[in-house]
């Protein structure tokens, strides 16, 4: 198989199964390829898990499902030691991390500290259980959901949390035509069984590789760090954007270029993944939006020639 042909193979597979946006699609699709994971915001029932099935299948992966609620504890999330009487010494039995695609849905519906039970697994691609470091699998992918703030019983994400998605995304309400098709086949669960994958954990890495490859010419770059520090200086924000927000822009550009069959990055990519990169990574004084303000940033930022 030529390794070109498999963003879009994987795309297609997805799109093939979940019948809302495709854009919500290649998004996710470039958080992966980029190494990066994803933050979604939305209201239930709109196809999150659809769509997270969905990538593990085209990946031919491992899928978990992590329901996040007020009593969850971070043993949980990460796994535990427990005592076998019959070889008398602890046994490690590895929590829903331990797999290629895991959905924590309604995170913001647990605790902080087991919220930050992911930020080792999302930043460092491991979990420490009892003093020891245990390795996720390297294509390991986090599609968490959160609910709106204003629905009941919900604890917003620390400021760390959030920087360790590398996009925050909303899917919506899928087309009219698109929304009678699940209808017809009565949901999606027929279409997911016949998911063939479309690559492998190698294919994967492979892919990831090509898209560090990808070149950000010199006045791209600096078109991309001009608007990281427009975060910083803003008077709408209190705080802006970190070099890793500003790096994680630069492998999103990387990754949507390869998806657009570029080898290299253009002033466009950076527009279009600004917001989704950048928002969820500042905080807004009183009264004003992260999103306006970004989108604001990206209208006033002078192209490149």
């Amino acid at each position: 198989m030529n390794d070109a042909d498999l963003p879009a193979r994987l795309i297609s597979a997805i799109a093939e199964v979940y019948r809302g946006r495709r854009s919500a699609v290649e998004m996710v699709v470039t958080a992966f390829i980029a190494g990066g994971h994803v933050l979604v915001e939305d209201l239930p029932g709109v196809g999150k898990t659809t769509l997270a099935r969905a990538l593990a299948a085209a990946l031919g992966g491992t899928f978990r499902r992590l329901q996040c609620t007020p009593d969850l504890l971070p043993a949980d999330v990460t796994g535990v030691s427990i005592y076998d009487e019959s070889s008398r010494s602890f046994v490690y039995h590895q929590g829903p991390v331990f797999c290629d695609v895991l959905l924590a849905d309604e995170l913001n519906r647990t605790p902080p500290r087991t919220q930050a039970a992911l930020l080792e697994a999302m930043s460092e691609n491991q979990v420490s259980v009892d003093g020891v470091a245990r390795p996720l699998p390297a294509a390991f992918f986090c599609i968490a959901t959160q609910n709106p703030l204003d629905h009941a019983g919900t604890y917003p994400l620390p400021d760390n949390q959030r920087d360790r998605f590398l996009l925050r995304i909303s899917l919506g309400y899928p087309e009219a035509q698109a929304e009678l098709a699940l209808l017809a086949r009565d949901g999606a669960e027929g279409d997911l069984g016949r998911v063939v994958p479309v690559l492998d954990r190698d294919a994967a890495q492979r892919l990831r590789a090509r898209a560090r490859a990808v070149t950000v010419e010199d006045s791209v770059r600096r078109y991309l760090h001009e608007m990281v520090l427009g975060t910083r200086t803003a008077r709408q924000l209190q705080n802006g954007a970190s070099p890793r927000a500003a790096l994680g822009l630069q492998r999103a550009a990387q990754a949507r270029a390869l998806l657009a069959g570029r080898t290299f990055v253009i002033p466009d990519d950076i527009q279009s993944l600004a917001v989704s990169v950048l928002a969820h990574r500042v905080q807004p004084r009183h009264g004003n939006r992260a999103e306006d303000v970004v989108a604001g940033l990206v209208e006033s930022q002078t192209v490149p020639l």
